[in-house]
């Protein structure tokens, strides 16, 4: 009898550890990107290449994978070297903390300002390290990328404690010099990215900025304003968020169209993830409850629905949205190989996003991420 008992509570307990939320299921794995500007003076055509390409190198995340997974992308922004921001707090500020909203990401790199200042590498670096909530996990993909003109040695924090303090947590600093190459080595950008494991590189922050136009282009950009009404804006917050959409859609345009076809290939994926202000990405994700979902938080053409009725509402939207974004991607394909085609014959760029995603397929590599 004492036999029996032990052995029905051993299967009790294997039963419980099997479907345990830590044991079945696999924590997905982190990208995480913190972008450090240097938001003085001479650098407004530095934050003009960073608004130029976000959505290219948000493509470029969008397309990695780990063990079969997609990973969660979360991005941060920081500016420093602005006088503007207060002496004691380094003359930096963290713009925005790792997320996973990429439209408020767009929303605040538009609204970056230059303005003289102090350019504190070390301080910036040190204060993104220990100032973000990074993965603890080793093996997910962690990167700082810091962009300036001014030696990296000023302010009162080293450089070097900084560097070394980010790599001991697995995070990797890039360093990007705006000037020439020799003198980014002599003002230590290069030796900052040796002691973090990263790349440096040199670029020419005033380069104009050459897109090549695609056939689909138009057609891309067309399909991407149509995603817009796929979403269901819901809760206090919901008309907000979906405002700031179309403001993102518009900052894009304004910069070329290139930018905006960039951006609505950024919709089509994964990683373009609304599902706190939006029913269809919260439905998918198993986030919405629709009893506790008030009327007057609902949308206009939702309101005085049956729950049968806004499910199918929902389920509506989500099908066109797949379709949209289906077109979109075989677009974007075919738009690829032209566009590869098309550079050959260009000089090689020496901007912002080269720098950037040749650092990305790198150390993705070494964590074990696929990049298409």
């Amino acid at each position: 009898m004492k036999r029996s008992l032990l052995i029905i509570l051993s299967l009790v307990l294997l039963a419980v550890f099997s479907f345990s939320p830590t044991a079945s299921a696999k924590e997905k794995p982190h990208i995480q990107v913190a972008v450090l500007l240097d938001t003085s003076n001479s650098m407004d055509g530095l934050i003009d290449q960073a608004k130029s390409h976000l959505w290219k190198i948000v493509n470029e995340l969008a397309s990695a994978k780990k063990d079969g997974q997609v990973p969660k992308l979360e991005v941060s922004l920081y500016e420093y070297g602005k006088d503007s921001i207060a002496a004691n707090e380094g003359y930096l500020r963290m713009v925005l903390s790792l997320s996973t909203d990429l439209d408020k990401v767009s929303e605040e790199l538009f609204a970056l300002k230059t303005y003289g200042g102090q350019e504190y590498c070390g301080k910036v670096i040190e204060s993104a390290t220990t100032g973000l909530t990074w993965s603890k996990n080793k093996d997910d993909l962690k990167m700082i990328f810091i962009a300036g003109n001014e030696p990296f040695t000023q302010g009162d924090v080293d450089y070097k404690n900084a560097c070394k303090n980010a790599i001991k947590n697995s995070i990797i600093v890039n360093t990007i010099f705006c000037g020439s190459y020799q003198d980014g080595i002599d003002t230590q950008w290069k030796d900052g990215a040796d002691l973090a494991d990263g790349q440096y590189a040199n670029i020419d922050q005033n380069q104009e900025l050459t897109f090549i136009q695609a056939p689909q282009d138009d057609e891309i950009a067309k399909l991407g304003k149509q995603l817009n009404k796929t979403y269901i804006a819901y809760g206090s917050l919901g008309l907000k968020n979906k405002k700031r959409q179309e403001e993102q859609d518009s900052n894009a345009a304004s910069v070329a169209s290139e930018v905006m076809v960039q951006r609505s290939v950024a919709k089509s994926s994964a990683q373009y993830n609304n599902s706190g202000w939006d029913m269809v990405d919260a439905e998918k994700e198993g986030k919405l409850d629709l009893d506790k979902v008030k009327d007057d938080e609902l949308p206009d053409e939702m309101k005085g629905m049956s729950k049968k009725e806004k499910k199918e509402y929902i389920e509506e939207q989500k099908k066109k949205r797949d379709s949209l974004q289906a077109k979109i991607k075989k677009l974007n394909e075919a738009r690829n190989k032209y566009i590869a085609k098309e550079r050959t014959k260009q000089a090689k760029d020496n901007t912002l996003d080269s720098a950037i995603i040749k650092a990305i397929r790198k150390q993705a590599k070494k964590r074990n991420f696929s990049i298409k």
